[in-house]
């Protein structure tokens, strides 16, 4: 099953006020693990960078000026992700951003439903509890000490490790054994494409003739076994 872990950077937080994506970066996930296949991009967002937004990646508009603009690289990000579905932290955000870039330039967007919200699923897991990226990196021991500033390859590279470990790490399919919130997580996240089903024979568990042959031998050399003492 191919997934993306998605993370984006913008000039603020809402695309209608005007701003816009500086950073776009994927990691591709076969079965919930890296594949090594990744897509980074910076982004000329045509307009200033607010400090509050510098503050937080360190993009600054002089150095996104000598980068392609969103129309430029639509076709290659999108070529990328393919149908894949989407592994985004705060899904709400990026898909919002995202799919305000898309439109404007006469793309279809993006479903909601396409995106798995590891935000979402963290509360859900640790009610009450921290669900920051960060948070959740310290949580699961994940290495986070090169992130001095938010940079969307180095955050889609995190939330990827942090996404296997929500789903249950390395074995996230035991969690369908699971009940109550665990097994919520596994539906959320582990579907099956139509069409990939596998379907098992059924096994045969009828003793063979020299297993019950040996199971006579046994029970022969047995003293006064206790099913054969009167009630």
């Amino acid at each position: 099953m191919r997934e993306i872990a998605l993370d984006t950077e913008t000039t603020g937080l809402d695309p209608k006020a005007g701003h816009r994506i500086v950073e776009i970066a994927c990691v591709e996930l076969d079965n919930f693990l890296p594949t090594g296949r990744t897509y980074q991009q910076y982004i000329n967002p045509e307009r200033d960078m607010p400090e509050e937004a510098f503050k937080v990646h360190g993009l600054s508009a002089d150095f996104l000026a000598g980068y392609p603009v969103f129309s430029a690289i639509a076709q290659d990000f999108l070529d990328f992700i393919g149908d894949a579905r989407l592994v985004i932290h705060n899904a709400e955000f990026d898909m919002r951003f995202l799919n305000a870039e898309l439109t404007q330039l006469g793309h279809p967007a993006l479903p909601k439903d396409r995106a798995v919200d590891t935000l979402a699923i963290a509360r859900r897991k640790f009610p009450g509890a921290q669900s920051s990226l960060d948070a959740l990196c310290r949580r699961f021991g994940i290495d986070n000490s090169h992130r001095d500033l938010h940079g969307a390859l180095v955050d889609a590279d995190l939330l990827a490790a942090v996404y296997l470990e929500l789903i249950g790490g390395r074995e996230p399919g035991l969690l369908l054994a699971g009940t109550g919130e665990e097994k919520q997580v596994a539906d959320t996240v582990l579907v099956v494409p139509p069409g990939a089903e596998q379907k098992r024979p059924v096994r045969a568990h009828a003793p063979s003739p020299a297993e019950l042959e040996a199971h006579a031998r046994m029970l022969e050399k047995l003293k006064n076994p206790i099913w054969l003492k009167e009630g």
